[in-house]
């Protein structure tokens, strides 16, 4: 597959995808760099399956490696793992020069990517994301980020990373599960910038390189147009308004990021037609698409704390709720609501799952 060029602000980087091109790490980073040394930053999933092979590239190429195995899940991005990491760069001897790799799911590259933007005021950042969902969406763009006791990403950096490389052999690891948690963004593509995309897995037709390479062309050209999350890039949050406000009220456990997307992007689709912005039928059509990977469609929680917990969402400005509506499948935009209709319009679609 052709190798695609993220071009931002703060430089240009490659983004690599190809079966098989974690053997070849080591060439990427060490051509990525001026430094000697190589830190990676893995989870305890991940580190069984593809660690040695990735210090054995890295090995391979001069490169002195250290490694730090975080444990799976969410609770990592926290100050105390982020401590950790600033701790273990200084024993190794990291210095700007030399790479941080972020070897794993979305929360290593959360994770390892803010201790890079910030150690030293910034130290080579290579992300190799090891799940679908960080293949196609947050090892892309630069965010970076740890969470707080009372939210999610509050504290991190917009920092771009030296290169990208997305190894599609790595999912054949994944449970189905976390496939499809990664699924949730792929149809959300689909449906705020590729209606081609969302017809092909509406119809089941799967390429999975094919995927990568749309989902990948979409995140970089919207990243590229807006670095910095003022405009054009809010298009990327169809569906995490809700989403994230479930995250947060299930104290970000028993539901997955992708699992609470879903549920997000069916909320915002039926709240798009009471609006008069979305096509009667596209909500239905976005939910048999979702219930193909069995990814949920409603919830259970406390409606009243979602809805105050969509309120302290980031996705304002000066002062106004913004929200993203589907105009067509393949075309969202960001649109202005007053609170009260906001509530009006959640209400209903909750009250009627």
């Amino acid at each position: 597959m052709p190798e695609i060029m993220a071009n931002t602000n703060n430089g240009n980087y490659p983004i690599h995808i190809k079966t098989g091109i974690l053997r070849k790490l080591g060439q990427i980073v060490s051509a990525s760099i001026k430094g000697k040394k190589a830190f990676v930053v893995t989870d305890e999933n991940v580190a069984s399956l593809y660690l040695s092979e990735a210090v054995k590239s890295l090995e391979s190429s001069g490169l002195k490696v250290f490694s730090c195995t975080v444990p799976a899940g969410e609770s990592s991005k926290s100050l105390e793992m982020l401590s950790l990491l600033y701790e273990q760069f200084y024993h190794a001897g990291i210095s700007r020069s030399d790479a941080v790799v972020a070897l794993g799911g979305g929360v290593v590259g959360d994770l390892s990517g803010f201790a890079a933007a910030s150690y030293l005021r910034g130290c080579a950042l290579i992300q190799v994301p090891t799940t679908l969902l960080a293949q196609v969406d947050s090892s892309i763009g630069g965010k970076t980020g740890i969470d707080l006791p009372f939210g999610k990403n509050l504290v991190g950096a917009f920092y771009q990373p030296k290169a990208v490389v997305i190894d599609p052999q790595v999912l054949s690891t994944l449970p189905r599960n976390r496939m499809s948690e990664g699924m949730a963004e792929v149809i959300k593509y689909g449906c705020i910038r590729d209606e081609m995309l969302f017809e092909s897995i509406e119809k089941g037709l799967f390429d999975l390189e094919w995927i990568l390479e749309r989902c990948v062309r979409i995140k970089t050209t919207v990243v590229q147009n807006d670095e910095f999350d003022t405009g054009e890039r809010m298009l990327l949050n169809f569906g995490h308004t809700v989403g994230h406000a479930i995250e947060k009220v299930a104290g970000y456990s028993n539901i997955t990021h992708g699992e609470a997307v879903a549920i997000g992007m069916v909320f915002a689709a039926r709240m798009g037609i009471l609006e008069g912005i979305t096509p009667e039928g596209t909500d239905v059509r976005i939910r048999a698409v979702l219930e193909k990977w069995s990814l949920p469609v409603s919830t259970g929680l406390d409606k009243s704390a979602i809805f105050e917990s969509m309120l302290s969402d980031k996705k304002r400005l000066s002062g106004k709720h913004f929200y993203v509506f589907l105009q067509s499948i393949g075309q969202a935009v960001v649109y202005p609501i007053e609170k009260d209709t906001l509530k009006d319009h959640f209400d209903q679609v909750f009250d009627n799952q």
